[in-house]
């Protein structure tokens, strides 16, 4: 099973909806944890019956609110401990320490860094990675309305000190064109759709599911998004 975190403190449960639906669209097994402190999933994601702990199932998508640790899905799920989690994919939405070491993302696949570029969003997120005892390879994930290289530069120097390396390239989310109220709308219709999402905002989105996958051909994603934008 293929592990990938997504950290920091900016919302990033649209974002992970979205990647998820490409990739069980494509074939794959998909868990997606959200082990946040707010746990937007729990508010977005509908539940017939929400308790402390639960996986449900959203568009083929496996995905778990309350659960600290993969032994507690694990344990929900019926699953042996010495057993692997029954899935091709495992997306950790994670905004704590606790979270990068209790689903083992140091050893992960593929680790993003989420933020965009309020004070809340930089520091916070940056506060998540302040006890890495070891450095830890990251991608940026950046949703700015102007994709300037200064709010780089910005976070490259609130990060000095950190144990961080920062891949060399950037993905950019925009925000401010109209993204925003269309997963606004996904949300209150319990859907996930992709027909009226920027051309940015879906570039983005099939480079990280390139990433994840490696050996399938982005003219292929390309083609599972055309299908989700379809209704197929």
């Amino acid at each position: 099973m293929k592990k990938v975190g997504f950290i920091g403190a900016y919302d990033k449960t649209d974002l992970l909806l979205n990647i998820s639906k490409i990739l069980t669209v494509m074939g794959k097994k998909v868990i997606l944890v959200d082990s946040t402190i707010n746990q937007k999933a729990k508010y977005v994601v509908p539940v017939i019956n929400p308790t402390i702990k639960y996986v449900t199932d959203f568009e083929d998508i496996d995905v778990a609110v309350g659960f600290s640790h993969p032994d507690e899905i694990k344990e929900y799920l019926g699953i042996a401990p010495k057993d692997e989690l029954p899935y091709d994919i495992m997306l950790v939405d994670a905004d704590a320490e606790s979270c990068i070491e209790n689903f083992g993302l140091m050893e992960a696949e593929k680790n993003y860094f989420v933020t965009a570029f309020d004070m809340f969003s930089l520091k916070k997120g940056l506060e998540i990675l302040s006890g890495l005892k070891q450095p830890m390879s990251l991608t940026k994930i950046l949703y700015s309305k102007d994709m300037i290289k200064e709010e780089d530069d910005y976070l490259n120097f609130l990060s000095l000190g950190y144990k961080v390396v920062w891949n060399d390239y950037r993905i950019y989310f925009p925000v401010e064109n109209g993204d925003l109220t269309v997963l606004a709308e996904n949300q209150r219709v319990a859907k996930i759709k992709f027909k009226r999402l920027s051309t940015q905002y879906k570039d983005s989105m099939i480079f990280i599911v390139e990433e994840i996958l490696k050996d399938v051909s982005e003219n292929q994603i390309r083609k599972a998004v055309k299908n989700i934008e379809r209704g197929v």
